[in-house]
């Protein structure tokens, strides 16, 4: 695949809907069922009611309501919430920001905010670079990444997405765990035997 520019004009907190397939990718390989899950960038609540339908309890936070009303409203890169909520898992689509600094941010908040699960929907080369070694190479914590062989329509319409993504998954704190990567789509990849 290629990609292409999107010629998509961003706005400030522009709302990004992923796509339930993508979500229900990840729970294939790390299942949430009886968990209770922080979505910190909750948008209009799809990936939440993913993880509903797979037996979670989910929090949400956002920076802005959109057409769903959250648990809190607070920007999750500036402000601490009064109160966090006691959770097992942080999953989310975080914003990127110019040259991914956001994600960057966003996951090293997410880390130190929850001592179980992480996992982020990024763009599939987040894991490149060195400047990422603490989140990767460099953090015990990392577990898995899972590329999306498809693209995730971020728009109605009839154009599918113009980039590669890929679930980064973080362990536990005080785990150990043999890192993997997968390969998921809108339907289940099956490997060649």
């Amino acid at each position: 695949m290629t990609v292409v520019a999107s010629n998509y004009a961003r706005k400030e907190n522009d709302l990004y809907q992923t796509e339930p397939w993508a979500t229900e990718a990840l729970l294939r390989h790390f299942p949430m069922h009886g968990r209770t899950v922080w979505e910190p960038a909750a948008g209009n609540h799809l990936m939440a009611e993913v993880l509903r339908e797979h037996g979670a309890t989910v929090r949400t936070s956002d920076i802005a309501t959109y057409d769903r009303q959250h648990d809190a409203i607070f920007d999750f890169l500036i402000d601490r919430p009064h109160r966090e909520p006691s959770i097992d898992a942080i999953i989310t689509n975080p914003p990127y920001g110019k040259g991914n600094r956001d994600a960057v941010k966003f996951a090293g908040l997410a880390l130190e905010r929850c001592d179980g699960f992480v996992a982020l929907l990024l763009t599939a080369k987040f894991d490149f670079g060195k400047t990422r070694r603490h989140l990767f190479a460099d953090n015990p914590r990392f577990w898995a990444k899972i590329a999306l062989v498809d693209r995730i329509q971020w728009f109605p319409g009839e154009t599918s997405g113009t980039e590669d993504h890929a679930w980064y998954v973080w362990g536990p704190k005080g785990t150990v765990h043999v890192r993997c990567m997968f390969w998921e789509g809108r339907e289940p990849v099956r490997e060649a035997v």
